[in-house]
């Protein structure tokens, strides 16, 4: 166990912070992008901002496939990096695009096959006609978003994530002065509305993407790393190889997400003071989960060119150091929830049975926060080791076995209501940071 040592575990938490700081900020500047949306849609009216909501809401599940399968991507050049195989992160990156491509292109079938079954969402007959446009212009833009990803992860494999998080930062920037300009028409361009919107997002993140790729392409840092001939024809072998790992992470982010909007129709029942005090609660523990979802992707950085390079000593202090950070990061924020929750939801809500209501449950998120940021470090980790499918088993078992059953238990048949379902999400997410938090402490015990 001498490998275990304080000043390794500080060492390797050190690089791993370096890297997670740039990917923790980049992922709350693409939550400031959902925001700034919301709030320049809500501007319009209630109707299309219901529009933008539905619209987006049916195109996270192509979003979270293709944030899945761009995993791979990341896995793959930090596993060649530590090897130094320059040809293999080459190919990851050319592979990553097409098959970013293609998730993208499937996501526009979706959208052109549900066109005209929109009205069986049973959405208000307003909300459906006015979401048409919009719907499909926004599916175009899912072919730059999930491309751009397969890049920002490669050059965060590779260690050099401030260009890439910069370029997605003037994305954002991009898409908000777009928004100003087209929603609401001006220097002489028409109003277009929430058509307007969905334009600026198209343009916005089309343009990220080939700034992305002309950085990459002309880095001193990247150039032996990236390919020289983009459109060679495509290594099935190498596609299928970053499929294998990318499918199964793309079903973990499903199983999660797919459980929460279930979770969310449920307390839809229970009244629209519950599902606002929810909204607002999901709204503050998403914020905070951005900072243990970059130290993950940080982690599988750290773990896959570790064991690329063959360094196994270094795996389990990296995992150690990513769990110390995540307790205390928690730790901290736990503590906000816990004594300004009113003040909190005070900031979203006036009506005060939704406001104490959403304050009870920031109660509940202060508890939620350990497991939940416990379970991604965890998983991570294991992504490091090309381990996807296990987790991707455990988190739907988690999910769909235990939280949403036991929340519905307790919120219906023990009447807690929606602090009910909470807590069963919560029980789902504890056994989910247990089982991977035992998973890699195992698969790293050749470190120790």
């Amino acid at each position: 166990m001498h490998h275990l040592s304080w000043i390794s575990i500080r060492n390797e938490g050190r690089s791993t912070l370096l890297l997670a700081f740039p990917l923790i900020a980049g992922q709350v500047g693409q939550m400031l992008m959902g925001v700034a949306d919301t709030l320049m849609i809500g501007r319009l009216g209630v109707v299309p901002l219901a529009a933008a909501t539905f619209a987006n809401n049916v195109l996270h599940l192509p979003l979270m496939i293709g944030i899945g399968m761009m995993m791979a991507v990341s896995i793959r050049v930090s596993q060649a990096r530590g090897a130094k195989d320059q040809a293999a992160a080459r190919d990851a990156l050319r592979h990553g695009l097409l098959i970013g491509h293609i998730v993208g292109i499937m996501a526009v079938a979706l959208a052109v096959v549900l066109l005209p079954f929109l009205g069986h969402f049973r959405q208000d007959p307003d909300v459906t006609e006015a979401a048409g446009l919009y719907f499909l212009i926004v599916s175009v833009s899912m072919i730059p978003a999930i491309g751009a990803m397969a890049v920002k992860n490669h050059a965060d494999a590779m260690n050099h994530p401030w260009p890439a998080f910069w370029i997605v930062l003037g994305g954002v920037a991009l898409n908000v002065l777009l928004n100003w300009i087209l929603i609401y028409g001006r220097f002489g361009i028409p109003a277009y509305g929430l058509e307007g919107a969905g334009i600026a997002t198209l343009i916005a993140r089309s343009v990220a993407l080939a700034a992305l790729l002309w950085w990459c392409v002309g880095s001193r840092h990247l150039c032996g790393w990236v390919p020289v001939h983009w459109f060679r024809r495509p290594d099935w072998t190498a596609v299928r190889s970053l499929v294998r790992v990318g499918l199964p992470a793309s079903l973990q982010l499903l199983a999660e997400i797919s459980a929460f909007v279930g979770a969310t129709i449920l307390i839809g029942t229970l009244g629209k003071e519950a599902l606002a005090s929810h909204q607002v609660a999901i709204t503050c523990a998403a914020m905070v989960f951005m900072v243990p979802l970059g130290l993950a992707m940080a982690l599988t950085v750290q773990i896959g060119e570790a064991w690329g390079a063959g360094e196994l000593k270094r795996m389990r202090p990296i995992v150690v150091s990513g769990w110390l950070m995540v307790i205390a990061f928690t730790v901290l924020s736990a503590n906000v929830f816990l004594f300004f929750n009113r003040s909190i939801a005070g900031w979203f809500l006036t009506e005060s049975d939704a406001l104490q209501l959403a304050a009870s449950l920031l109660v509940v998120a202060a508890v939620f926060q350990f497991s939940d940021a416990l379970q991604i470090v965890s998983a991570g980790a294991l992504r490091g080791l090309d381990d996807v499918k296990g987790p991707a088993w455990v988190a739907f078992f988690a999910y769909w076995v235990i939280s949403l059953p036991i929340g519905w238990w307790l919120a219906f048949r023990q009447e807690w209501g929606v602090a009910g379902m909470w807590w069963g999400i919560t029980i789902g997410l504890t056994l989910t940071a247990l089982i991977l938090g035992v998973r890699i402490w195992r698969k790293t015990a050749v470190s120790a």
